[in-house]
C-alpha cells in the first residue's frame, strides 16, 4: 500500500493533469465507503473488548487524544508553520487511529485485539473529541465549527460503520464474498485519495514541500516512540506496548483530509498534511513492523536458550 500511495502521490505531483479533473468532493464519498468496509469487518468481540478491557482501552485513548494533538500543536509552532498547513497537521493530530494500525499490529506481532479495540473505541469517540480539540488546538487561528465538524465524522465514519455492522448482521452471504477484496479496495481508495489532494495542490506543495513532509514525519515518528515509551513506563507486556504504538503514532489521515476539505476549503493547503501523512505512515508502517517483528523474534530466541 505504502509503494502504490508513494506513485500515485508522486505521479500526481509530476502531472497534476493526471487526476485534476477529479473533483475534491469525492473523497468525502471514498472515505464513507471506507468506513463501511471497516464495518463489514468488525464484529461484536471488537466492541465487547472495550468492556473486558477497559483500563487498557483507557490508557490507549487517552495517549492517542493527548499525544498527537499536543505533537502536532508544538510541530506547528516549533517550525513556524504557514496558518493554512499548521491547521492541517492540527486536524490530522486530533483524529482517531487509522484501520491500517490493525494491519501494521499483525505484522509487529503486538497485541492486535488491543489495537482492533483502540481503532473501535477512538472512532467511536471522534464526533466529539476531534471537533473539540481541533478548535481548542487551533481556534485561536480560524474560525472552528465543532457542531458541524461533529456531524460530518457522524455522516462519513460512524453512519457508514453502522450500515456496515448491519449488513455483516443481516447479510452474511454477501459479506462473507466481499470480504477478501476490501483490503485491496482501501489501498486503491487511500492512493485516488492522495493523488486527487496532492493533483489541486501540486504548485503549493512544490513551495512549501519539503517543510510539511519534514514536520509530518517527525509527527508520526514521534508519536510511534512515545506511544511505546508510555507501554513501557506503565509496564505493559510487550506486545502491548507495540499495539499503544502503532495505534497513537498511525492516524486516520484521509479523515483530516475530508474535514480540510469540507470545513476549511478557505485553506487550500489544510489538505496536505492529511495526503503526506498517508503516504508516510504507510512506509514507516512497514519499517516499525519489520522492527518489532524481528525484536520479537529475538526475544524468543533468548528466551528458548
Amino acid at each position: 500500500m505504502g509503494v502504490l500511495v508513494l506513485a500515485v502521490a508522486a505521479l500526481s505531483l509530476m502531472l497534476p493533469a493526471s487526476l485534476v479533473w477529479i473533483g475534491t468532493w469525492v473523497i468525502n464519498p471514498m472515505l464513507g465507503i471506507i468506513m463501511f468496509g471497516m464495518g463489514l469487518t468488525l464484529t461484536a468481540n471488537d466492541f465487547k473488548l472495550i468492556l473486558r478491557r477497559p483500563t487498557d482501552i483507557f490508557i490507549g485513548c487517552l495517549t492517542q487524544f493527548t499525544v498527537m494533538p499536543l505533537l502536532a500543536w508544538g510541530l506547528t509552532r516549533v517550525f513556524a508553520l504557514p496558518q493554512e498547513l499548521a491547521i492541517g497537521v492540527i486536524l490530522v493530530g486530533c483524529c482517531p487511529g487509522g484501520t491500517a494500525s490493525n494491519v501494521i499490529t499483525y505484522l509487529a506481532k503486538g497485541d492486535l485485539a488491543l489495537s482492533v479495540g483502540m481503532t473501535a473505541a477512538s472512532t467511536l469517540l471522534a464526533p466529539l473529541l476531534t471537533p473539540l480539540l481541533v478548535w481548542l488546538l487551533a481556534g485561536t487561528m480560524v474560525d472552528v465549527h465543532a457542531s458541524g465538524m461533529l456531524l460530518s465524522i457522524v455522516y462519513i465514519v460512524i453512519l457508514p460503520i453502522v450500515a456496515g455492522l448491519l449488513c455483516q448482521r443481516f447479510l452474511p452471504t454477501i459479506t462473507r464474498s466481499v470480504t477478501p477484496y476490501l483490503p485491496a479496495f482501501s489501498s486503491i481508495a487511500v492512493a485516488l485519495t492522495v493523488g486527487i489532494v496532492v493533483a489541486h495542490n501540486a504548485d503549493r506543495l512544490l513551495t512549501a514541500g519539503m517543510l510539511v513532509v519534514l514536520v509530518v514525519m517527525l509527527h508520526n515518528l514521534f508519536g510511534l516512540g512515545i506511544g511505546y515509551l508510555v507501554g513501557r513506563l506503565l509496564r505493559l507486556q510487550r506486545s502491548k506496548s507495540v499495539a499503544l504504538s502503532i495505534e497513537v503514532g498511525m492516524q486516520n489521515s484521509g479523515l483530516a483530509t475530508s474535514l480540510a476539505v469540507m470545513h476549511f476549503a478557505a485553506f487550500p493547503l489544510a489538505t496536505i498534511p492529511g495526503a503526506v501523512f498517508s503516504v508516510w505512515h504507510n512506509i514507516s508502517g512497514a519499517i516499525i513492523a519489520r522492527i518489532y517483528s524481528r525484536s520479537a523474534a529475538d526475544s524468543c530466541e533468548k528466551n528458548e536458550r
